[in-house]
């Protein structure tokens, strides 16, 4: 579970990086959900689109995505979505500690 701190930082970083998943017509198929699983790993965060032709909204396909590859939704805007998922073995991206 992300912070605000931590959901700030990450989308902060989601400006710039470009769009790598878009989901269409077909939905949520495995490909999609293989090409995520593996974007994830290689880069930790990810920014996807959910096209006009798409059955569900935006919303849907980052919360069904987050539960098959047990990640983080970092932000909904419109018809994009941000994930966000540690790499476990060599991370990446260093986030804020979390105030207990």
């Amino acid at each position: 579970m992300l912070t605000s701190k931590q959901r700030a930082y990450l989308r902060g970083i989601a400006n710039s990086i470009d769009t790598i998943l878009m989901v269409g017509k077909g939905s949520i198929t495995d490909q999609v959900v293989k090409q995520a699983e593996d974007a994830l790993y290689a880069r930790e965060i990810i920014k996807g689109k959910v096209l006009e032709n798409c059955e569900i909204n935006s919303r849907q396909v980052a919360d069904i995505l987050s539960e098959k590859l047990d990640c983080d939704v970092v932000q909904v805007i419109g018809s994009k979505f941000v994930l966000y998922k540690p790499n476990p073995d060599e991370p990446v991206i260093k986030l804020p500690r979390a105030n207990k």
